[in-house]
């Protein structure tokens, strides 16, 4: 198979799937000692991001650091706003210093030439974050973004119809599947859940989950193995509950699928940690209803494990900079300090990426959160889920088309045109064509 583009930029290509993440050992948290500044003549940074309320955490940062002044400029999130002005200004020599993207864009971004080797700066702060997490900025044993939030899945459910059912929180999928067919036989009305086709984020967690890796590397070509074994298995458990129309099928997120939250139309929702915000915000008299379960596993599972959706973000230090020392510093310092994860976490920016968060006091106690959720701490369950992400998955430099191809696919499944597992197969297919157009050798697997 011939390539469009140099060797060494389809190596680039190539390390973006497999991480080849050096783990740089350290304590953490260390400012780089040119990072600094002088209050005289401050370090001017300048940092896009879409978070709700980060500007009180560069508040914090600015007051904490004299020598550095950032300014924060409001962007709009995804591949058709925020992304595309940040390659575009990349390209014209005046991107921002640092920039909020997500886990999922970061190899784009690579593969683009986007992003900033800060090694020398952030050499000594791998330890303080996640593993998992701190992976995702690292490829070819170099860093370019420090982690910020991930979006680790639990299963968010109406305790109180559940209880009044006789049904418990469901351990295994085998479980949801019977809860989901006992709801049936109790309310008419009511839904576990929605199979959600208009949201590809959610639906590769659910792959990401089940076990094998979609995108991996032989040599300097992409292996692409969407279709395998074990994401088959997951799609014929979702087929086989929308056969025995045990499911709704409408969009999340949507103003429909609110109401079912409130009505008690849906029951169940297998989402991020963020998704706490999203049922607090739009079914508040459902209040002290609701619990949190760890994400269902699959029968015969060793070990628990959990996804993420679509990852999560990262704050990127984008090429070109003038002061990448100090550009991570405040990378490093946004997402590890407390004061800051405290003020990220109330704008519910995500789950923290630091492994440390007995100072987050937030996590430890919530006198909103808790309450919704009959007093549980719902944030046990997301810890737990977010230390078991699955360490192997990796993000094409693809995967705006990625989230369209398989869209596109499961809505037509759910319509009866196919089956899911059809929709992963053309997805695959899709992903081949997609890799192949942008020069890069391809090979397939199962």
């Amino acid at each position: 198979m011939g390539s469009k583009l140099p060797r060494v930029v389809r190596m680039v290509a190539a390390a973006t799937a497999i991480g080849l993440a050096a783990a740089c050992g350290g304590g953490g948290g260390q400012a780089s000692p040119a990072a600094g500044g002088d209050p005289a003549q401050p370090v001017e940074l300048t940092f896009w991001s879409w978070v709700p309320d980060i500007q009180k955490a560069v508040d914090q940062f600015n007051a904490a650091h004299p020598g550095i002044k950032v300014k924060l400029e409001t962007i709009t999130p995804g591949p058709d706003g925020g992304y595309a002005k940040m390659l575009a200004a990349v390209k014209a020599g005046n991107a921002p210093d640092v920039a909020q993207v997500g886990y999922d864009s970061l190899p784009s971004f690579l593969v683009n030439g986007a992003l900033e080797d800060v090694t020398e700066h952030a050499r000594d702060d791998a330890a303080t974050f996640v593993d998992w997490q701190w992976q995702t900025g690292v490829f070819g044993g170099k860093v370019y973004a420090i982690p910020q939030a991930s979006g680790p899945m639990g299963f968010y459910y109406r305790k109180d119809l559940f209880d009044k059912w006789g049904i418990e929180a469901p351990k295994t999928w085998d479980d949801f599947a019977a809860a989901a067919a006992t709801i049936r036989q109790k309310d008419k009305d009511a839904y576990i859940s929605t199979f959600a086709a208009n949201q590809a984020p959610w639906m590769i967690s659910l792959a990401q989950q089940a076990g094998r890796q979609w995108f991996s590397t032989e040599g300097d070509a992409w292996k692409v193995t969407i279709d395998n074994p074990d994401t088959r298995r997951m799609a014929a458990f979702w087929q086989k509950m929308l056969d025995d129309k045990l499911l709704k099928t409408e969009a999340d997120l949507s103003n429909a699928w609110y109401k079912d939250l409130q009505t008690g139309g849906i029951v169940g929702w297998i989402g991020g940690s963020w998704g706490d915000a999203i049922i607090r915000g739009n079914a508040p008299d459902t209040s002290g209803k609701w619990a949190v379960a760890p994400m269902p596993q699959w029968a015969g599972a060793t070990t628990f494990t959990s996804a993420s959706w679509a990852g999560g973000s990262a704050s990127a230090i984008l090429k070109g900079t003038d002061n990448p020392a100090a550009a991570t510093e405040f990378a490093v310092w946004l997402n590890s300090d407390p004061r800051s994860v405290n003020t990220l976490l109330s704008a519910g920016y995500g789950w923290p990426s630091i492994k440390d968060t007995s100072q987050i006091t937030n996590l430890q106690k919530d006198d909103t959160v808790f309450p919704f959720y009959g007093g549980q701490n719902i944030w046990d369950v997301f810890k737990e889920s977010d230390a078991a992400v699955t360490m192997d998955w990796r993000w094409p430099p693809v995967s705006d088309a990625l989230y369209a191809a398989l869209t596109d696919n499961a809505k037509a499944a759910v319509q009866g045109q196919g089956t899911l597992t059809d929709a992963f197969v053309k997805t695959q297919q899709a992903m081949v064509e997609q890799l192949r157009a942008k020069g890069l050798n391809v090979v397939t697997g199962g």
